[in-house]
C-alpha cells in the first residue's frame, strides 16, 4: 500500500492515517511516496498533466512497479498520478484519493473529501475534516514518552494549538495578544496548565504577541525547535485550543473526545465556517469566548470510517475478479 503526497506534513499525514488505519484492520505494508511537479505542470490544472512520471521533479520519490494494491494519494500532485496509476496497473491497484481533487470523482475508485466541500458522487465519502494519524494508543503513548511528566503538569491541562496563514485567513499581532489574552486568563481563572505548540504557518508577528504574552505562563511552548510535542499534548490535555484556520488541528483533537474550543483568526472562515459547524452540530467544538466550559462526545473518529469503507469496496472489486 503507497501513501502519496507532496511531502508537505498536513498532507503527507492524512494519506499515512488513512493507510495506517487500514493496516490497523488487515496485514499491509506501507510505503510513503513523495512527489513534485515540475513546472509548467505544476501551475496546471491536474487533468493537463499527460504524462505525470516524466514531469515529476528530480527530487521526487520513484513512481514505478511493482504497483501496490492500494494506492492513496493526497494532494496536487499526487492526483495526476492516481489517474495514471489506474492505467499502468491495468487496473489492478485500487485508489483512493483524499480531499477534493477537483477532477471528476470516476477517475479513482474512492474519494474521501471533506464534507464541507459539498462534493458528491456514487464512489464520493464525505468526511468531516480530513484523514489523519490521531489514536488513542498513539497520543498516550506520546505522553508517556514526552521528556517532561506532563501528567503532573495542575489540571486542567489545556493544549493550545496555534496554526496561521491559509488561502483566506491569518493570525494578526493584535489578534494573537487576544488569543494569548484569553488563554492566560482562562488559566488563572481555573488553576490549570497551559501547552501550547506553534506551527509553521505562524507569522512572525503572531509569533513575537505569543512568545511575549503567552510562553511565560506555559509549561510547554513549542516553536519547532526539538522533539515535537504535538500527539503527547493531544494525550495529556483535559482540553484542546485550535485556532479557527486549521481543518486539520481542528479534526486530530476531535478525534481525542475532548473539549475543543475554536479559537477566532483574521479573515474570511468561506467554507471552513461550514466544516466548524458540522463539528459544533457533532458536540465536538465549541467557539471559545472567555469561560472554559466542559462537555463530553463520543471521538470523532472519520478515518477508521474511510478505512472500512475503502477495504469493503477493495473487497468487493476482488471478488469480481
Amino acid at each position: 500500500m503507497w501513501a502519496v503526497s507532496d511531502g508537505r506534513a498536513g498532507i503527507e499525514n492524512q494519506a499515512l492515517g488513512l493507510a495506517e488505519a487500514i493496516a490497523r484492520r488487515t496485514p499491509a505494508e506501507i510505503a510513503l511516496r513523495r512527489v513534485q511537479l515540475r513546472t509548467p505542470w505544476s501551475w496546471l490544472p491536474a487533468g493537463f498533466t499527460p504524462a505525470p512520471r516524466n514531469a515529476l521533479t528530480l527530487g521526487s520519490d520513484s513512481i514505478e512497479p511493482p504497483w501496490p494494491d492500494i494506492w492513496i494519494g493526497c494532494g496536487r500532485a499526487s492526483i495526476p498520478l492516481s489517474m495514471g496509476v489506474r492505467r499502468w496497473s491495468r487496473g489492478r491497484t485500487f485508489v483512493v484519493q483524499l480531499q477534493d481533487p477537483r477532477v471528476n470523482p470516476r477517475e479513482f475508485d474512492v474519494v474521501a473529501p471533506p464534507i464541507h466541500d459539498e462534493l458528491e458522487g456514487a464512489n464520493v465519502i464525505p468526511i468531516v475534516g480530513a484523514c489523519h494519524r490521531v489514536t488513542p494508543e498513539r497520543i498516550d503513548q506520546a505522553a508517556l514518552d514526552y521528556p517532561t511528566p506532563l501528567e503532573d503538569f495542575a489540571t486542567p491541562r489545556l493544549a493550545v494549538l496555534i496554526g496561521g496563514k491559509s488561502k483566506r485567513q491569518d493570525i494578526s499581532a493584535r489578534r494573537a495578544r487576544e488569543i494569548a489574552d484569553a488563554l492566560v486568563h482562562a488559566q488563572r481563572e481555573t488553576g490549570g496548565t497551559l501547552m501550547a505548540t506553534l506551527s509553521r504557518r505562524t507569522n512572525d508577528a503572531a509569533r513575537m504577541q505569543l512568545r511575549t504574552w503567552l510562553a511565560p505562563h506555559c509549561a510547554v511552548f513549542y516553536e519547532g525547535e526539538g522533539l515535537n510535542p504535538y500527539f503527547a499534548l493531544l494525550g495529556a490535555a483535559d482540553h484542546v485550543f485550535v485556532t479557527a484556520d486549521s481543518v486539520n488541528m481542528a479534526t486530530e483533537a476531535a478525534a481525542t473526545g475532548k473539549p475543543v474550543h475554536i479559537l477566532a483568526v483574521d479573515g474570511d472562515a468561506g467554507k471552513l465556517e461550514r466544516f466548524h459547524q458540522s463539528l459544533q452540530r457533532r458536540g465536538c467544538a465549541r467557539p471559545f469566548s472567555s469561560k472554559l466550559e466542559t462537555w463530553a462526545y463520543p471521538p470523532l473518529l472519520e478515518t477508521d470510517r474511510v478505512a472500512a469503507a475503502v477495504l469493503t469496496a477493495w473487497a468487493a472489486r476482488q471478488a469480481q475478479k
